[in-house]
């Protein structure tokens, strides 16, 4: 309910925490992604309603992409930014806007990495909506060879995939190209490809860790009863 967020880092054995963004900088940040050959780190700023990015030690901390005012939309979820992927080869950022629960207001959207020249991140030309009517999506991975987009939805709790470049003159809201991978989770939420082994790893409001390959198949619980979790990525 607050504008108090904040983004901290460690050493992976949890040594050196320092908070890189400052309490109050962002509002909710959600999923992380990390641009390696620009040294950039990108998220989802959920209530915030927006895509933000720094350099990874917090530094050059600027918003690329506003879908709405915190305060004169406040409430509004199908504002709200939650995952987020980013295609560096082609320039551009992909992410989710999940609307209420299970209300069928989600989006997956897309965007550059760089702002257009004149534009501001409210008045982006260059937005393009590749889903609408969805659920809830929530979670982005990209597979870039096989130019595939993954996603999580929290609605009707599952794994999907589709093209990331839709056929020319296709309606965001009747695309048929979904297939869904993995079925029966329990609000579903995080999602990371692993593609040198060519499988997913995924998880959920209920406390399940899953895997399957990137194809759903053989898909398996690791772990259920975990808690509350979000996000996951693989090391």
């Amino acid at each position: 309910a607050e504008r108090d967020g904040y983004i901290m880092r460690c050493e992976r054995d949890g040594s050196g925490v320092t908070t890189i963004v400052k309490k109050g900088k962002t509002f909710t940040p959600k999923q992380l992604k990390i641009e390696e050959t620009a040294g950039k780190l990108y998220w989802s700023d959920r209530e915030g309603m927006a895509i933000q990015r720094c350099n990874l030690d917090g530094s050059a901390h600027e918003t690329i992409v506003t879908t709405g005012d915190p305060i004169q939309h406040k409430g509004e979820q199908s504002r709200w930014c939650v995952g987020i992927a980013l295609d560096p080869t082609r320039g551009h950022i992909y992410w989710t806007q999940k609307g209420g629960d299970n209300a069928y207001e989600g989006v997956i959207r897309r965007a550059g990495i760089e702002m257009p020249r004149g534009a501001s991140p409210s008045s982006r030309r260059d937005m393009v909506t590749l889903f609408s009517r969805m659920p809830e999506p929530i979670d982005l991975d990209l597979d870039i060879s096989t130019r595939t987009l993954y996603w999580t939805d929290r609605g009707d709790n599952t794994v999907s995939c589709a093209p990331m470049d839709p056929k020319p003159g296709y309606d965001p809201a009747t695309r048929v190209d979904r297939k869904i991978l993995v079925k029966g989770l329990k609000e579903a939420i995080g999602v990371a490809l692993d593609l040198p082994r060519q499988r997913m790893a995924y998880t959920s409001l209920g406390g399940e860790v899953g895997m399957a390959k990137l194809d759903g198949s053989d898909a398996r619980m690791l772990a259920t009863g975990q808690g509350m979790l979000t996000g996951i990525a693989w090391a």
